[in-house]
């Protein structure tokens, strides 16, 4: 059972701060000519759509997009669900010799991003992989480090952090959650 606790960013400050790491992509990749984004299954899709979207509003510059299932390359699949939900990849270019920025909602141990790596590897040899995460609330198990955080926050092992899309769940947010027995 979960309890909601607190609010950490409401619609508009996801809005400024997505628009704030579309601008650090096109900063750090000069311009973004040969990046490709890729959203993680399943919020880490919309939020690469939107990104690109910000790109192609501010910069009259289309980025190419993808979307990455990772749920079969996870090391804890048995320990999920006895039936898995697999959801699909779409990548519509060769990854080769692109820079894929990877996408996602929260990055917490490291296994989901070294699960997407895994992925990506079997679909090309990209120049360069990076991350983009809007939440990092560490207690990192991998080596594994954003390259464009949207905000850090702090949380203990018992608490979920959870971004809520409206493209999926009807409202804008991110907001910490107590487990509850």
């Amino acid at each position: 059972m979960l309890r909601e606790k607190a609010k950490v960013m409401n619609a508009d400050e996801m809005t400024r701060a997505l628009k704030r790491l579309a601008h650090e992509i096109l900063e750090k990749n000069r311009g973004g000519e040969n990046c490709l984004l890729v959203g993680i299954q399943r919020r880490g899709v919309h939020l690469a759509n939107r990104m690109k979207e910000y790109i192609k509003e501010t910069e009259s510059k289309k980025v190419q997009s993808g979307v990455l299932d990772i749920t079969l390359y996870r090391d804890d699949l048995t320990l999920l669900h006895d039936q898995p939900v697999v959801h699909s990849t779409a990548i519509p270019v060769d990854i080769s010799n692109k820079t894929v920025i990877l996408v996602d909602d929260v990055i917490y141990t490291g296994r989901t991003t070294r699960a997407a790596m895994d992925a990506l590897m079997d679909l090309g040899r990209p120049s360069a992989v990076q991350l983009c995460v809007l939440i990092d609330r560490g207690h990192r198990e991998l080596p594994i480090h954003p390259d464009f955080v949207g905000k850090t926050v702090p949380t203990s092992q018992d608490e979920v952090v959870e971004v809520r899309v409206s493209e999926l769940d009807g409202v804008d947010e991110v907001v910490i959650c107590q487990r509850e027995e």
